[in-house]
């Protein structure tokens, strides 16, 4: 096993304050060949379309003034419009403003809206399709309410799996981040509304989150952070949001190498930066890359704002060149554009702060029918985790016994806690600016007494956590009793039960251990059913003769009860996959919150010395068995692979490029160089067989990872493909996963380019990180 010193890749560089001089006064990056750019494995430019949509913005912007065009940048302050953030209008400009609202699950503070499933249990599924279709429903919604940035998706990894927002993400692995957050953004952004990808970057707790400085090194941020913005870019994101936190001891909303070195310069990127609620500290913060500062002022009703007048100032005593607001404004204006707003978009017709006043709400019904996306990705999503001779599906079952209060519907009503901050029902979506109202919420009691009338099942019910008597003796004698547990998380500026957003452990919450045990003492056939924000650790019962099956929910929104139920009864075969590993113990997991510190900045260091081994590559590299690992689930049929083949592919378009790669050579320092077509077009094809060996039609979620050169001193095995496929019994289906030089690629911290490592990569193939059914090797 490689050293975890030589792993963790301490090649350390405080490179935050290493910027050049463009770097650290608002670069403008447009400078470079629109074609030079291209989407692995989909032919999508948006090049041409950013440079035509920046022509038109320089055009209406021609004769604003420098007033006019500091008020595109500067919010109105919290509570000044109808929206939680809010862009001026400037009628006889033709500038109508801008509405930028939560959340990215859905639209926030307002009704008729559609609660979706989280970003967790989106990335579960592993289906780019559903990905996609998720953002174009949320779209939608976004526009119909007069939206004109959604704030989302959110694309924090999930480093400490306690850290309180990862459920808003997708997961444990910066590929699969930037697949599903690739899919929204297009998704979100076809129906005419900006995306905003956040939060950039290093937020991975809610505790400190103001105040700490996440220490990351150079590779680990190109390889592993920085990844899920870079496909970002790729999909033609129109925002991106800076976070609350400090990088390498500078604040991430005026950090020159994050803002103006990383976003614009390496990755080209064309929208505009907002900063997160309040995260602006300086005036100066516009040299160093911010484009934009939410929601205006200094702090909430501060009547005051580092921008507006100060901007103004700045320009005027010159500590702030007339260029760079000119470059600002631009931005702004060319999202608008590209996304379409200039032509006919809706006016905004909610209000965040007051959803009861008549003169300021129109309740216009945006939710169409996207409960059926929403109940089909909760079953997409949902785990099959254990599965012990064949308890599921259900068949008709005489008797059921539903235990704990997650299975009942919420005392207060679904929406009874503000922003979702506490749980006394089923859990199905976190706490936070990251939720939605829900229209209402299909409970797994309500969704399965219908099936059980069908099926003229006997149901009966326990909700009380803390009676383990009781629930004990409600399960006896029944042919199934299913446990439901749960562990919540959100935003830090709501405490539940000690937990200040981020989990203060990995236990279930409400006495669940001590019910799933209490029940399988007195029932050989108990099920348990998890609702989580992230990991927990179920060592207490998963082992128990008695437990059955284990059903991983996670946080499946609106239909959570109806998306289960398809599940346990077989209406819709399992597929879901674990996008984060479940450990044995939270000591196995490299990384956790930071709990302790100080209120001041930079009172509280995060060091990232983990590197590059996130998640299953930490296990992997320390050979720690886990109990479940990433991208494990089951299925009710089987699969068998086989006849693996990689090609390569030729290009003759970029064969300098190619050539320099070839041979030692590293990426350019010119602008968008870590986009650049030449490295991320298909330079090989993996492809191989997957036949449905059961009796029924399943999905199957076969897995393209590659285990890079023992030059690279890299993780041991790496995601670069996953898929999510449709199978009849019986049938064969060719699979075939494009791979390209970025993926073949590290970060060199020495010459500042992706440069590909001497020696052969292995190619593994198969149903999780740890389960590879065929292997190959690209020389």
């Amino acid at each position: 096993m490689r050293s975890a010193a030589l792993l963790s890749l301490l090649a350390y560089q405080t490179w935050a304050s290493e910027q050049g001089p463009n770097e650290a006064h608002g670069f403008n990056p447009r400078q470079y060949d629109a074609t030079h750019i291209l989407h692995h494995g989909e032919d999508f430019t948006p090049r041409q379309k950013w440079a035509d949509a920046h022509s038109a913005a320089k055009s209406f912007l021609k004769d604003w003034t420098l007033e006019q065009k500091v008020s595109l940048t500067t919010g109105v302050g919290w509570m000044g419009g109808r929206c939680v953030g809010n862009i001026a209008s400037i009628s006889d400009k033709g500038w109508d403003g801008l509405c930028l609202e939560d959340s990215p699950l859905g639209v926030r503070f307002t009704d008729y809206v559609t609660a979706f499933p989280s970003g967790i249990n989106t990335a579960a599924t592993f289906d780019r399709n559903l990905m996609r279709l998720r953002g174009e429903a949320m779209g939608r919604e976004f526009r119909g309410k007069g939206v004109h940035i959604a704030l989302g998706p959110a694309m924090n990894l999930a480093r400490a799996p306690e850290g309180g927002r990862l459920w808003e993400s997708f997961g444990g692995d910066p590929y699969l981040q930037g697949e599903a957050a690739y899919e929204t953004i297009r998704g979100v952004q076809k129906e005419g509304v900006q995306a905003c990808a956040k939060h950039y970057l290093n937020n991975e707790q809610e505790r400190f989150r103001t105040t700490s400085s996440s220490n990351v090194d150079d590779r680990t941020q190109h390889e592993v952070y920085l990844h899920p913005f870079l496909r970002s870019v790729q999909a033609g994101v129109a925002s991106v949001m800076c976070s609350y936190n400090l990088v390498n001891g500078t604040w991430a909303c005026e950090n020159p190498k994050l803002l103006n070195g990383l976003l614009k310069r390496e990755l080209g990127f064309e929208g505009y930066v907002m900063s997160d609620w309040a995260a602006t500290h300086s005036t100066n913060s516009a040299n160093q890359g911010l484009d934009m500062t939410m929601p205006g002022d200094i702090y909430f009703g501060s009547k005051t704002s580092y921008f507006g007048k100060s901007l103004v100032s700045s320009v005027n005593s010159g500590a702030t060149n007339q260029t760079r607001v000119d470059d600002m404004a631009e931005r702004i204006v060319a999202a608008w554009i590209y996304t379409g707003q200039d032509k006919d978009f809706p006016h905004v017709n909610f209000n965040a702060f007051d959803n009861n006043d008549p003169a300021t709400n129109e309740h216009v019904d945006v939710q169409d029918d996207h409960y059926k996306l929403v109940r089909e990705i909760g079953a997409a999503s949902t785990v099959l985790l254990k599965n012990v001779n064949h308890t599921l599906p259900l068949n008709k079952p005489r008797s059921i016994a539903l235990i704990g209060s997650d299975a009942g519907p919420p005392l207060r009503g679904p929406n009874g806690y503000t922003d979702r901050g506490g749980t006394d029902g089923t859990l199905a979506v976190g706490w936070g600016s990251g939720t939605t109202d829900f229209p209402y919420l299909i409970s797994p009691l309500e969704a399965i007494q219908a099936r059980a009338r069908k099926d003229r099942t006997s149901v009966s019910w326990w909700l009380l956590d803390y009676d383990t008597s009781g629930a004990a003796s409600t399960a006896a004698h029944k042919d199934v009793a299913i446990v439901f547990v749960k562990s919540d998380s959100g935003e830090n500026y709501i405490t539940v039960d000690g937990n200040e957003g981020d989990r203060n452990n990995l236990t279930a919450w409400s006495n669940g251990d001590a019910l799933v045990k209490a029940v399988a003492s007195s029932n050989f056939n108990t099920i348990v059913v998890v609702h989580s924000v992230g990991p927990m650790t179920i060592e207490p019962w998963v082992d128990h003769p008695n437990v059955t099956a284990v059903v991983w929910a996670g946080m499946p929104g609106q239909e959570s009860g109806n998306s289960l139920v398809d599940i346990l009864w077989g209406d819709v075969n399992p597929s879901g996959r674990l996008p984060y590993t479940i450990a044995k113990t939270a000591s196995d997991y490299p990384a956790h919150v930071v709990y302790t510190g100080g209120n001041n900045p930079n009172d509280v260091q995060i060091p990232y010395t983990e590197g590059l081994l996130l998640d299953y590559r930490w296990f992997d590299a320390h050979n720690t068995a886990p109990r479940y690992e990433f991208g494990f689930g089951l299925s009710y049929t089987d699969f068998k692979y086989s006849d693996i083949e990689i090609v390569k592919k030729y290009t003759s378009n970029f064969g300098s490029e190619v050539a320099r790669w070839e041979n030692d050579g590293v990426t350019g320092s010119e602008v968008g160089a870590s986009v650049a077509q030449w490295l991320h077009e298909t330079a090989y094809e993996v492809k191989f067989n997957v036949k449905n060996t059961g009796s029924v039609e399943g999905w199957e979620v076969p897995q393209l990872y590659l285990h890079p050169p023992p030059s690279a001193n890299s993780a041991p095995s790496i995601l670069r493909g996953f898929d999510r496929i449709s199978i009849s019994p019986g049938e064969t289906v060719e699979v075939s996963f494009p791979v390209s030089r970025y993926d073949l690629s590290v970060w060199d911290v020495v010459r500042q380019g992706w440069a590909k490592p001497s020696g052969s990569w292995r190619v593994s193939v198969g149903a999780s990180s740890r389960d590879f059914r065929l292997r190959g090797t690209i020389a």
